[in-house]
């Protein structure tokens, strides 16, 4: 009677240690704020590095090209733009290029935290933007103005932590150009971002 008993509390607080156990590696350590990585810092100099836009612009009637401006530290927007008044023809354009870098963040409970890539895919994923049947990396939107003359194309476009947006308006362009000057811009702008 006694054996039977030992036996029973044995097998009963064997049991307890191994719930224990699973128990213990199920809700893991919490999550710390030094778990979580930060954003990467991207180049300074990355609106120079995209290199010359002006094929994009049209050309000023005083000869001198647009300048790209800086904006921003942690997200980088470089922009141009060439006004319609400054030109000899009935033509414009502009040229914006966003480029945010994700940091990580909390998974939640019992979850470990997001990684950098995680975050900027899951930014990705929500934008309400038509995929691109080509890439899986990127989605776009178009919008047409003064009759299909005009285009304006937003396009964003995803690699490892980074997101590239790319917003160009152009007056005369015809869409499938306009598509594809942002397309270079943007894959321009994810190689000059590693």
């Amino acid at each position: 009677m006694a054996s039977r008993l030992v036996r029973r509390t044995a097998i009963a607080s064997g049991i307890a240690v191994v719930a224990g156990l699973g128990l213990g590696f199920a809700a893991g350590k919490p999550v710390t704020p030094n778990d979580i990585l930060p954003a990467r810092q991207l180049p300074a100099d990355l609106c120079t590095r995209l290199g010359d836009v002006s094929s994009l612009l049209p050309k000023a009637s005083n000869g001198a090209p647009p300048k790209v401006v800086k904006t921003g530290s942690l997200a980088i927007r470089c922009s141009v733009k060439a006004d319609e008044g400054a030109q000899t023809s009935y033509s414009s354009a502009s040229l914006e290029v966003t480029f945010t870098p994700y940091p990580g963040k909390d998974g939640g409970a019992g979850n470990p935290p997001l990684k950098p890539d995680q975050t900027a895919r899951q930014a990705f994923e929500r934008r309400a933007m038509k995929p691109s049947p080509d890439r899986s990396t990127v989605k776009l939107e178009t919008r047409a103005a003064a009759g299909g003359q005009s285009w304006t194309v937003s396009l964003i476009e995803l690699h490892a932590d980074v997101i590239v947006q790319v917003d160009y308006t152009a007056q005369p362009i015809e869409q499938h150009a306009a598509e594809a000057a942002a397309l270079v811009i943007a894959d321009r702008a994810i190689w000059e971002s590693q």
